[in-house]
Parts: structure tokens; sequence; C-alpha cells
């Protein structure tokens, strides 16, 4: 088939599973897309959380796209604030997690999906 068509609220919210479901939402819709070389997930920070971790990449570079809220998102040791329709590039090898003000954070994450190409940072990366 030349395309695949999937709401991305109907994609399983994978934060449950690792027990993050009062932080956020994690919708990573690759496989329900059919897609071989591409990553892209719905994710949600729920008002006034953090993502329960952070995470890099060795090889992909990502974009994420603010689609609704606001909040800060943490590059390795920089804070950035993040409103909607911000487009952030995130380049291989920095460590990233969002923070969402009282309204909440939704942004869509978009990048290469190289197997194994991942690492999780849980304790630790905002230290303030």
């Amino acid at each position: 088939m030349s395309y695949t068509k999937k709401n991305l609220d109907r994609v399983e919210d994978s934060a449950p599973k690792f027990g993050y479901e009062e932080l956020q939402e994690a919708r990573f819709a690759g496989q329900d897309l059919d897609a071989e070389a591409t990553g892209v997930a719905l994710m949600r920070v729920k008002p006034g959380q953090r993502q329960g971790f952070a995470h890099k990449h060795d090889e992909a570079e990502e974009v994420y796209v603010v689609i609704s809220g606001s909040g800060r998102i943490k590059l390795d040791d920089e804070i950035v604030d993040v409103e909607r329709l911000d487009a952030i590039r995130i380049a291989p090898g920095v460590t990233r997690a969002l923070e969402a003000d009282d309204e909440g954070l939704e942004y869509l994450a978009f990048g290469p999906h190289h197997k194994g190409d991942g690492e999780l940072i849980h304790e630790g990366f905002w230290d303030d």
C-alpha cells in the first residue's frame, strides 16, 4: 500500500506500561503507520508536570513541534521556553526532556528510526 492513515489518539498510550500515566501520554505511531524508517509520536505532558525521564539518541536527529500549550525543554544544560507552533530540532547526542506549564503541553516528535538508538536518563536530569 502506498500510504497508511492512523488517528494518533487511537495509538496505544505507552506511558501507563511504565508507570508514567500521572505525568504524560506517549503515543508512538511508527508501527501503526507501517513506517520503515521514520518515527512519529504524539506526546502530552500533563499540566504542571515534567516527563518521567530524559532521553537522547546517538544517531537520530529529531524535530519536536509544539501543537498546544507551553512549557520548557531542557537540552543538555540549556533550558528553552516553548509555546504553540515552536519547532525544535534536536541533534544526535543531546539529552532532552520537557516540562509543561499550567495548561499542559502537547507536541509531535519526528525523526528517523534506528533500532536500539536511545538511552533513558531517569534520575537527576533537571536537578533544580
